[in-house]
């Protein structure tokens, strides 16, 4: 690795046996930041390889892949900026993953698993341990599973699910965008609004909340505020295609040609990207 460099794609399959295309895979959906050096080729950061090594873990145990895409951007949002001095503890148990950083401790929310591992600040060592047994699932993700399991079968039990998860935690980012999701499926356009700016005021500028703000301010004729939101969604995320894409079509309706065919190159490259 190249001081200050980060550490290259080579590095992070060295060091954490993940493929090419699992690391593009998580770039693409957020979970790690992934900055692009002076060729072009991904760079990742200390805390990114943290998010990487948990994700190999996780699908190691088998973990459903959409519960590995959650706790991994919980976890990637609340890790510090820069590697604190007392080094970090990550344990993921049951349905929590729970980070020790010096004296305190925080959770990120994320599906049933088993994981244990520590991270060494004084040489980046990361190694596995032995995991611990599972405690009874908090209320608000039990409540959020449920909504899950429900939506297949009864859309209005499922919202009920979701709206008693964010009684108990309003701070929930998944419940949040499943709710609003599903408001905005069923024409309750104004309801899904409501939830998602409720949701920007309680958890952040998450790039998939923003992406599901953008489109239903599309389809509620709102369009400058659907291309705000839609440019705010690639600042955090700019790996996003479908979002590139809605903004091309969205610029070429504006009448900003030149925007629309940058977004739409930016969408086909990354579609060639992702195909290899």
């Amino acid at each position: 690795m190249v001081a200050g460099a980060g550490y290259s794609a080579k590095d992070v399959a060295r060091l954490l046996d993940l493929s090419p295309a699992q690391v593009r895979s998580l770039v693409r959906d957020g979970c790690v930041e992934g900055k692009r050096g002076a060729r072009g080729e991904y760079r990742f950061s200390f805390q990114d390889l943290i998010v990487l090594r948990t994700a190999q873990a996780l699908g190691a145990a088998k973990v459903p892949p959409k519960r590995i895409t959650r706790s991994l951007k919980a976890l990637r949002r609340k890790l510090p900026a820069t590697m604190p001095l007392s080094g970090l503890s990550i344990s993921a148990v049951g349905e929590r993953v729970i980070v020790k950083e010096g004296g305190s401790r925080w959770q990120a929310e994320s599906g049933q698993y088993l994981l244990d591992f520590q991270v060494d600040p004084a040489d980046g060592a990361l190694s596995v341990i032995a995991p611990k047994e599972p405690p009874v699932a908090p209320r608000a993700e039990q409540w959020f599973d449920q909504g899950l399991r429900l939506e297949g079968g009864n859309v209005r039990a499922a919202r009920d699910a979701y709206e008693r998860a964010l009684a108990v935690d309003p701070a929930h980012l998944d419940a949040h965008i499943n709710l609003g999701r599903l408001l905005h499926e069923t024409g309750r356009l104004p309801d899904a609004e409501r939830i998602y700016r409720r949701a920007l005021q309680a958890c952040g500028a998450d790039a998939v909340l923003l992406y599901n703000l953008g489109v239903l301010l599309e389809d509620l004729g709102r369009k400058e505020e659907a291309v705000e939101a839609y440019e705010r969604t690639l600042h955090r995320n700019p790996q996003m295609a479908d979002c590139h894409y809605n903004l091309a079509l969205l610029c070429e309706e504006l009448g900003r040609p030149k925007h629309a065919i940058r977004h739409m190159a930016q969408y086909r490259r990354l579609l060639e990207a992702n195909s290899d």
